[in-house]
């Protein structure tokens, strides 16, 4: 218990003097994390909705459908099942083209009775029921095509009125939903050298009428199709029922609706989760270039604690206990950012009744994420922290500079440059691991800017992408906002650690070479210089192959269409090195300044 104690005490007496790096590690955790909780939540989250809407609805637990009047007895034995407790139907259901204020589309009409059913009576938001004479329209596609109570509009080439807006659980809301007529349906975009077979329904939206009105839209009798509301004994079971009693009557079970209804959040929980890998492959960087520093800037410090008695057990210990209680820190940050943030992510849409609200936090998301944050931590100071313990008490004690590394063919090359490049070549040369990581680090920034640039052309090029609306597109944008921002930031804290380790690791080499002739602007010049070479390997790597390798994995990941895709041009990936490597310059210039204007004379007389 007292070498615990002690372990702690020296771990938080060590971050309480260095506040800022503290804070720096907490915030490269922490962006991880936090994405990380988004993607896991998401889900739970936006399963809320339609679990309200399915209570307000009396939902079904299966809807079964029949293509022909010839299959109705099929669906009157269907609901004679010992399994079925309770059915609305069979309906009338028929396609029909609405038109209002100069726009048309496909519709579902189905057949209502006026009277209240047990099973999936829709939820009016606004106005009244079916009447004769009277259209209910589904509430996602009224608010897709504005269409208020009141509102004229023409079903197949007869005048209606909008006499209610409702939300259901029989079917996920416009753009999704089920096909219900026989002549079928097409959800998507479609192709402009491809034209629809003819009565094929294309984005269909919900529509309810009268039984009479439903009939009188029929081009014949013969035409209509129906759909009955199924209640089974066992809702858990509905899957399995539907699998059972399909046969020649296409069934949907409410698990089915639920996955397309929330379809949205699952393709959000992917996006974030990608983000969330990302994100912690660059704090893993950021975390090992600050290491490594401190590890350098505490050199003499370990040297100190050994001398007392600390085995090399004890020394691992104090260092990597500091890193711990910053991941377990970053972790509950994370999870109560991202739990809380949830919310703005998952709006239900007018198609579901009630709101996403705050998820309960489940014991296996705070596992997996507290699991990611420790491992993170873990895999960055191992390595240092063993290798800290197991050095020379001596040799920490006196706390020599690192010797050169000389490499004949860089001192041929660098002897030729201008003095500015010649040191930057070898402040790189000197930290050939520290280099790899900043590398990695912008590699994987811009493979993620990539993606993003494919999927915002994406939403923004064509209508009703991938099946959403255009609200739906906006929790996307809202998705991918999320996502830009943390990573850009992380970056930015990455570029600032990188030349600020590099600044404290060069302090007696960069006084040694302005004593020897060079300039505080050519030695500033230098250590900017030094982190723009390996931004510009890392922002082609990222543009060109990297890029496009993330892009793939999201495709196989989420079962989209590349073929649907516009990549991005030639002149946006060079645009997008050359951002890169400009901004990585802004932000390393100030810290490069800042460890160039300290006198030589104290720099040199402290080493």
């Amino acid at each position: 218990m007292g070498r615990i104690l002690l372990v702690g005490r020296l771990a938080v007496r060590d971050l309480r003097r260095r506040r800022v790096e503290a804070v720096l590690m907490l915030l490269a955790i922490m962006a991880a994390t936090t994405t990380l909780t988004l993607g896991l939540v998401l889900r739970d989250a936006a399963a809320h909705p339609y679990q309200s809407t399915r209570e307000a609805t009396a939902g079904p637990d299966v809807v079964a459908g029949a293509s022909r009047p010839s299959e109705l007895p099929l669906l009157e034995e269907l609901a004679g099942d010992p399994d079925v407790v309770d059915h609305g139907g069979p309906y009338p259901v028929t396609a029909a083209k609405l038109q209002a204020s100069r726009r048309t589309s496909d519709v579902q009409a189905v057949g209502r009775d006026a009277t209240p059913a047990s099973v999936d009576q829709p939820e009016l938001v606004e106005g009244s029921w079916v009447s004769d004479g009277g259209v209910v329209v589904e509430a996602a596609f009224a608010r897709a095509f504005e269409l208020r109570v009141g509102d004229p509009v023409t079903l197949s080439g007869r005048s209606f009125e909008v006499v209610g807006v409702a939300v259901t659980a029989s079917m996920a809301p416009y753009p999704g939903g089920s096909c219900l007529v026989a002549a079928g349906c097409l959800h998507g975009v479609v192709p402009d050298d491809r034209a629809l077979p003819s009565g094929l329904s294309h984005n269909p939206g919900l529509v309810w009428l009268t039984q009479a009105d439903v009939r009188g839209l029929a081009a014949e009798p013969d035409s209509l199709s129906y759909v009955m509301n199924l209640k089974l004994a066992d809702p858990g079971e509905a899957q399995a029922f539907a699998d059972t009693k399909q046969g020649d009557l296409p069934m949907q079970p409410w698990q089915t609706i639920l996955g397309e209804a929330t379809e949205l959040a699952e393709d959000s929980q992917i996006l974030l989760l990608i983000g969330a890998w990302l994100l912690g492959l660059l704090a893993v960087a950021s975390l090992s270039v600050l290491v490594g520093g401190r590890m350098a800037d505490q050199t003499r410090r370990v040297g100190l604690l050994k001398a007392a008695g600390g085995t090399p057990g004890l020394v691992a210990a104090v260092l990597l206990a500091e890193y711990v209680l910053v991941a377990v820190v970053a972790a509950a940050a994370g999870l109560t950012i991202g739990s809380l943030t949830a919310p703005l992510l998952t709006e239900p849409g007018a198609g579901l009744v009630g709101s996403a609200g705050t998820p309960s936090m489940t014991w296996s998301t705070a596992a997996s994420v507290t699991a990611v944050a420790l491992g993170v931590a873990l895999v960055a100071t191992v390595v240092p922290a063993v290798r800290a313990a197991r050095s020379s008490t001596v040799d920490m004690l006196a706390d020599s500079p690192r010797p050169p590394r000389r490499v004949g063919w860089l001192i041929a090359i660098s002897a030729r440059l201008p003095v500015p490049l010649l040191l930057a070549s070898r402040i790189a040369a000197r930290r050939p691991r520290r280099v790899a990581l900043a590398v990695a680090s912008i590699a994987i920034t811009v493979s993620g800017i990539y993606v993003l640039l494919v999927l915002d052309a994406f939403l923004g090029d064509q209508p009703l992408a991938g099946g959403y609306d255009d609200s739906q597109v906006a929790v996307l944008r809202q998705v991918l906002l999320v996502w830009t921002v943390i990573l850009l930031s992380l970056t930015a804290v990455n570029a600032v650690v990188i030349t600020w380790a590099t600044v404290l690791d060069n302090r007696r080499w960069s006084a040694l070479a302005r004593a020897l002739g060079a300039t505080p602007r050519e030695v500033s010049t230098a250590l900017t210089a030094a982190q723009v070479l390996p931004t510009l390997a890392g922002a082609v790597l990222g543009a060109f192959p990297g890029g496009f390798a993330l892009f793939a994995a999201v495709n196989a990941i989420s079962g989209g269409d590349s073929g649907r895709a516009t990549l991005p041009a030639l002149w946006q990936l060079l645009a997008l090195v050359l951002a890169a490597v400009l901004v990585v310059a802004a932000l390393t210039s100030v810290p490069a300044r800042l460890g160039a204007r300290r006198p030589v004379t104290e720099t040199l007389r402290a080493g």
